[in-house]
Formats: structure tokens, sequence, C-alpha cells
């Protein structure tokens, strides 16, 4: 699926990407910028999660609730040194837990990814929108 897209758009875009039915561990690429953890807020709102979502920078992740009760894990790994320190929190059982886990900055993890993966690339168009490929 490709589709390009203004960020007023993003609310639709995550409804889109949601009918899709990718698979539940979702890798997200793009530059500095490109709208990833903007994405991922409004994937967490479609899915039901009311309260507010923030990047995980700091902490690596932030685990939210829907109202259904589905868990969704947001992980940003773009401060990781090395693949030890995903495996030293636990990485490997959030990604085979089956909760939807939304992950930036996944090429700091290449050999820890679960086979079963959906990959969204995100890149800044000159005219302002985004251009997103779901794999």
């Amino acid at each position: 699926m490709k589709i390009e897209f203004s960020l007023h758009q993003i609310a639709e875009i995550a409804k889109k990407i949601i009918e899709a039915k990718p698979e539940k561990v979702i890798l997200f690429n793009g530059e500095m910028g490109a709208g990833k953890t903007t994405l991922i807020k409004n994937l967490c709102q479609y899915l039901g999660i009311e309260n507010p979502t923030s990047s995980p920078t700091f902490s690596l992740v932030n685990e939210y609730e829907t109202l259904n009760g589905e868990v969704i894990y947001h992980f940003d790994v773009y401060r990781l040194k090395n693949q030890s320190e995903a495996l030293d929190m636990g990485i490997d059982e959030y990604l085979y837990s089956g909760n939807w886990c939304f992950i930036e900055w996944a090429e700091k993890i290449p050999d820890l990814i679960p086979e079963n993966h959906s990959v969204i690339t995100i890149t800044q168009l000159d005219n302002g929108n985004r251009l997103l490929e779901l794999i």
C-alpha cells in the first residue's frame, strides 16, 4: 500500500493502515521529523487509546491499554548502543506477546525483530506531504 497524504489527513491514514490488517509488530522507518511518532499517536487513538500518548525516547517503551483491554507497546530504540541493551530490557517478551508493537528506529535491533512483521516507511516530499508505504 502506498499513500501520499498531508498531516491533516493522518487520522484517516491510521484507519486505512489498521484496515489493511498489518502484522501486529510494525517497524516505522523515516528520517527524524518525518512523522513516525505522530502516526503512531493516531494509530493508538484509532485502536482505542483515550489518554495522551508520547514518544518513549527516554523510557524506550511506553505501554498503553485500549478501552477493550488490548495492550499497545510503542518503542523508540534510537538511543540504544547495541542489541544487547534491548535484550536486557526484555524486548523479546514484548515482541512475542501477541500485542501491538510499534517500533521506531528498528534498524538498531535487526536481529531481534520477529519474522512476521510489517514495515511502514514515511518519506517527506518537497510539497510538504508525506509518502507512506506499508509492506
